[in-house]
């Protein structure tokens, strides 16, 4: 995986760049484990796991309080 396709983590909007920590999880998981059979093979253990879900939803808010963080969505 050598295509550059993360140039800036400044979005629009704080919907876009929830949206883009989505992107940044999943990629994330895509660089982990390219191989897209595995990757389907796993799914049904994972997508019914509350704990898998709830890990997957800590990595999607990390990613966004990166983006929030370099957006400056807290500001005063």
């Amino acid at each position: 995986m050598t295509d550059t396709w993360l140039t800036t983590l400044i979005t629009d909007t704080p919907q876009a760049g929830f949206e883009l920590a989505i992107t940044l999880s999943r990629r994330g998981v895509k660089y982990t484990q390219p191989d897209v059979a595995v990757l389907k093979k796993l799914r049904p253990e994972y997508a019914e796991s509350a704990e898998a879900l709830t890990a997957a939803s800590q990595v999607v808010a990390t990613n966004f309080q990166t983006i929030a963080a370099a957006n400056n969505y807290w500001r005063s």
